[in-house]
């Protein structure tokens, strides 16, 4: 006689404990954020709609015949492309930023390359634009974050080999090499610049020993400054900004940086209002790209100037305590080679305006008109927002249950006897 196993019983519980995992899921997709994400996006949103009111009140006097909403409207089309795509790319896992380092830079290139064809075009001296279809873009803006993340993986996986600085050269110096060099051909030294500070804090975070940071750090400078020396149009620039008496070469090379310094004068601590500017009038060239923090204390004074420069320090805060907390190398040099990017290249662009520094052409991200830009340091951010949900839950740390010592007793019994 033969038998047959009874079926398997249906437990219970089983709708239950589906539920119970679906919610769990649901609850880890929208689990909350860290700080360090809000620092991060709060600061990015303040400055982007501070920036398109400023691009509007610095391109609003213009007279040949545009409107005064266009310029702020090409603006605003990439920040509505840039903001959705900055939360979108948070959710990115770390494998896709892996995955993603060397195709991005090798495409960044390519499109730096094309400055170099019919397409480009030149501006002030430097071939840095190209123009497809009525847009013109600035493929340099994109090899900034697309050198990080390569810099990030590359250095990622020598961890345990950057003692030797044979494993730093290569291929990390030939490859930067030639990347600079792509900007290097177009003539524009302030891009330049960041590619190199990009590079020097990657190598920073990475944890590479002094004396070996210090030999390419040298060198990178060494390359500015022969970049620099070989272009009579630079050194120029340097020797009137290096000019005590700068009103004797006003219709000059001094004639933008002094309608700078006279901007920020004029706007005192509260300023003369909001689209009051008279500098905007056709006295400072470049008002509404380089030089729109002159525009922001001619019209806000120097309150308005205090609130961009705090929000780029909030920016900073919620990058560092990214950089601080988190256990992964990769994460740590991708997260400081970004910050070091657009928290320097601001302090630069701030510093022209002061003619601290001489003029480099370098915009103030997120703030400064160009579509490009924008659009670039919005991805950046969206990188910064993914390292960020990687960070560990502060609060799981604190309710986790301490493990008692080893080699000590648990138990009254235990003690007792």
């Amino acid at each position: 006689m033969t038998t047959t196993a009874p079926p398997p019983r249906q437990d219970a519980d089983e709708p239950a404990r589906a539920g119970l995992a679906a919610r769990v899921s649901l609850g880890r997709a929208f689990r909350p954020v860290p700080s360090e994400f809000l620092l991060i996006t709060s600061a990015a949103l303040l400055l982007t709609g501070f920036g398109l009111i400023m691009v509007l009140s610095a391109t609003s006097a213009l007279d040949d015949g545009q409107s005064p909403f266009e310029h702020v409207l090409k603006q605003a089309v990439f920040a509505v492309i840039g903001i959705p795509l900055m939360f979108v790319l948070s959710r990115a896992p770390l494998k896709f930023w892996k995955r993603m380092a060397w195709p991005a830079l090798i495409l960044a290139t390519a499109f730096q390359l094309l400055v170099f064809t019919p397409l480009g075009i030149s501006a002030n001296g430097n071939r840095n634009w190209i123009l497809i279809a009525g847009i013109q873009a600035q493929p340099a803006e994109f090899l900034k974050l697309a050198l990080a993340l390569w810099l990030g993986y590359v250095l990622y996986r020598k961890q345990t080999l950057l003692g030797d600085w044979r494993h730093v050269f290569i291929p990390i110096v030939p490859v930067t090499a030639l990347v600079i060099a792509t900007v290097m051909g177009g003539k524009d030294l302030g891009t330049t610049m960041i590619l190199v500070l990009v590079l020097l804090g990657a190598l920073f975070f990475s944890g590479l020993r002094l004396r070996i940071f210090v030999l390419p750090a040298i060198a990178a400078l060494g390359a500015i400054a022969l970049f620099a020396l070989t272009s009579a149009d630079r050194m120029r620039r340097i020797m009137s900004f290096l000019d005590q008496d700068c009103l004797a070469n006003y219709l000059g090379d001094c004639y933008q940086p002094l309608h700078g310094i006279w901007g920020l004068a004029a706007g005192g601590v509260f300023g003369v209002g909001l689209g009051n500017s008279a500098e905007k009038y056709d006295w400072l060239p470049a008002a509404a790209n380089d030089y729109i923090f002159a525009i922001v204390g001619e019209e806000l004074g120097l309150i308005g100037c205090v609130v961009v420069l705090a929000l780029f320090a909030l920016f900073a805060v919620g990058a560092f305590h990214i950089i601080r907390r988190t256990d992964d190398p990769f994460v740590r040099i991708v997260c400081g080679a970004i910050t070091i990017w657009i928290v320097g290249q601001a302090m630069i662009n701030v510093a022209v305006v002061l003619r601290v520094f001489p003029v480099l052409g370098v915009p103030l991200p997120f703030m400064s008109q160009g579509g490009t830009s924008l659009l670039s340091v919005l991805i950046a951010c969206g990188v910064l927002l993914s390292c960020a949900r990687t960070l560990p839950d502060r609060r799981a740390m604190a309710t986790a249950p301490s493990r008692p010592a080893r080699g000590r007793a648990s138990t009254p019994s235990t003690r007792s006897r």
